[in-house]
């Protein structure tokens, strides 16, 4: 073969290559990877190359929730989602062999990024997601290029009326447990979670909620999030532990919330800029999980914010 038929099939071949990798990264793949003997599920889109967020789900959802987000983001960035053990599609070790607590699952979850490889990456904490990434965040500062917040509470004003009886329940969790039990199974109140208090409830798909309460319904499954729960008090104890670290660390932060959230107040966001004061602040016309309603507009504030 002549050099340069030589040179233009070598082209050929790696521009070939390219277009598959690009098709490749423009998918939504569905992954699984072992950590501390469990199996970890995560979804990844995106080119390696570009920035990458890690999106940590909340209550009572899974990597699920971010499916819009990854539709309009993947071109963009390189996009991370796991499941939780006892989320998902990941592993659920009982309450026996596997301690249900957010110290334990921010562990799982800092190895979970070690054994994928990341070195450096952007934090989205809904929910759940906020204490779990607070948590990694001040065992591994230096891997954190930025954080964004939506609906997850760092600050006693973030927590509404609401929380008054799941105080209760740490309090005195044998006579209050059933009342838990009745809230984590109720149709309506699964539904409530993700309607709140919506002027336009029609613009929600019901199969977020019914899913969820399929899932919250199976066997195993209540007895783990009773227990992570009950654990829930220590991350309101550690408030000033996260706000500490807001301050001294000050990182890049944005924080989108739902206005219609019935748990997390409008208050909760903005108190992220007692810690940093020049944190990016965005009120949503949306509930708890606001990617329900506001995915668009979601992606659009991450987009300029990244880019800054």
């Amino acid at each position: 073969m002549e050099p340069q038929q030589a040179s233009a099939q070598d082209a050929r071949l790696t521009n070939e290559r390219e277009i598959k990798v690009a098709e490749y990264s423009s998918k939504t793949v569905y992954k699984t990877v072992m950590v501390n003997g469990l199996k970890i599920f995560y979804r990844e889109a995106g080119s390696t190359k570009s920035p990458t967020i890690l999106l940590l789900h909340g209550f009572p959802s899974s990597s699920r929730m971010f499916n819009s987000l990854f539709a309009l983001l993947k071109d963009h960035f390189h996009l991370i989602a796991p499941d939780y053990p006892g989320f998902g599609h990941s592993d659920y070790p009982s309450t026996s062999e596997f301690q249900y607590t957010f110290d334990h699952l921010a562990e799982i979850m800092d190895k979970f990024t070690e054994a994928i490889h990341l070195k450096s990456y952007n934090l989205y904490l809904q929910d759940y997601g906020g204490p779990i990434g607070m948590r990694m965040a001040i065992l591994n500062p230096q891997r954190i290029a930025s954080i964004i917040i939506q609906n997850a509470v760092s600050h006693d004003e973030g927590l509404s009326p609401l929380w008054a009886k799941r105080k209760a329940f740490w309090k005195d969790s044998a006579a209050n447990v059933q009342t838990l039990i009745a809230n984590f199974t109720s149709p309506n109140a699964t539904r409530q979670r993700h309607i709140g208090g919506s002027p336009h409830p029609e613009a929600i798909d019901p199969d977020t909620w019914t899913d969820e309460l399929a899932w919250l319904n199976t066997p195993g499954v209540l007895k783990a999030q009773i227990d992570l729960f009950y654990d829930y008090q220590n991350n309101v104890a550690n408030y000033p532990k996260f706000q500490k670290w807001l301050r001294v660390r000050h990182p890049r932060l944005l924080v989108l919330w739902g206005r219609y959230d019935l748990s997390f107040t409008v208050a909760g966001a903005y108190a992220y800029q007692q810690d940093v004061p020049d944190a990016e602040i965005h009120i949503l016309d949306a509930g708890h999980f606001a990617l329900d309603e506001a995915a668009p507009e979601i992606a659009s504030y991450i987009r300029q914010f990244l880019r800054q």
